[in-house]
């Protein structure tokens, strides 16, 4: 018999079961399962063999040199992948503050929080594990040590990562809780189009899956996914054009922390970020009536216009409230120069 339909590739999960016939006879149990099952290496079947995946009338075979009698049928038990474990790499780190129990850094844009899909390498994890060795917290999983909180990859500014499972514990409720009963502040510098008419205000909407399921939308109250989601912005300057504010600085500081919140929030109510290419495209037009040489700059800035400058919590030893800020980063202090030209 020819190759049967398999699994893609190792990642993938399940039983599968096949049935020998004809040529198959006589042939060894890990030569036939590999040349018949696309994407498993005959090393990846007698290591299933071994491990007893491989099962025929019920009975496990652990034997990867068995030969194989006509019509016999073969079901093999794919495990559930394990997540690689992250290597430390020599990946320079702007740390505003340490001790026993927390690292405080600086993010900079471009630069993945945890190993995933596609960013397996090059990540902050990678970075702190080389920096902090043994002492990082494993408590949030293999992938993510020491993390409470994350950053959008292009998103910069101020974190805090835990070095032992206490503080991990202590600063992850903290984040859980949202600040309601502990001195938790979080605040963003953000460029965004136009300018919100009031000076102060808040965007209370909850926010879901969308249709992508990596992005977030304003959801109905009662949907299954639907989370509670609160952020408070105050317009800082406004970029004049025309008798209208073709952009403006706001400061958003959360209630709550929901991913892409201030991105999907800001965009809700007509004043997305500058440059953020999930939740902002229809205002990509705009760029194109400004004047030069401010639309290149706001054409060919490369990330969301958006920096957590300041964060506030207890330290998770000592309970003694600490502040951190980071100052706008360069980029975007650019970008901001080029809408003052106006």
């Amino acid at each position: 018999m020819g190759p049967l339909s398999g699994p893609d590739s190792e990642a993938d999960t399940g039983l599968i079961e096949v049935e020998a016939h004809g040529e198959a006879v006589g042939q060894r149990l890990d030569q036939w399962l590999a040349a018949s099952l696309a994407g498993l290496s005959r090393s990846r079947v007698q290591a299933l063999i071994r491990a007893g995946a491989v099962t025929s009338a019920g009975a496990v075979l652990r034997e990867p040199g068995r030969r194989i009698a006509a019509g016999e049928r073969f079901a093999i038990a794919l495990p559930e992948p394990e997540d690689p474990e992250p290597k430390g790499e020599a990946i320079p780190l702007d740390i505003l503050y340490e001790d026993a129990d927390i690292v405080v850094l600086d993010k900079p844009a471009g630069l993945v929080v945890h190993p995933g899909a596609g960013n397996w390498s090059g990540t902050l994890v990678n970075a702190l594990i080389h920096h902090c060795g043994a002492s990082l917290s494993g408590i949030g999983g293999v992938r993510r040590p020491g993390i409470v909180h994350r950053l959008d990859k292009e998103t910069s500014g101020v974190m805090v990562v835990a070095k032992n499972d206490q503080a991990h514990q202590e600063l992850a409720a903290a984040f859980a809780d949202h600040g309601r009963t502990g001195a938790l502040a979080r605040a963003y510098s953000a460029v965004v189009w136009l300018a919100p008419e009031r000076r102060t205000g808040t965007v209370d909407a909850p926010l879901g899956r969308a249709r992508d399921r990596v992005l977030r939308a304003v959801v109905p109250a009662g949907r299954d996914d639907a989370r509670h989601a609160v952020t408070h912005y105050t317009v800082i300057e406004r970029f004049p054009r025309s008798g209208e504010a073709a952009a403006s600085l706001v400061e958003c500081r959360l209630e709550t922390g929901r991913t892409h919140q201030i991105r999907v929030h800001m965009a809700h109510i007509g004043h997305p970020v500058i440059g953020d290419p999930d939740y902002g495209k229809a205002f990509r037009t705009k760029a194109n009536r400004l004047p030069e040489p401010l639309r290149a700059a706001v054409l060919g800035f490369p990330r969301q216009a958006l920096h957590a400058r300041l964060l506030e919590f207890r330290h998770p030893r000592t309970h003694i409230p600490m502040a951190f800020e980071a100052p706008i980063p360069g980029d975007m202090e650019d970008l901001i120069g080029a809408f003052r030209q106006l």
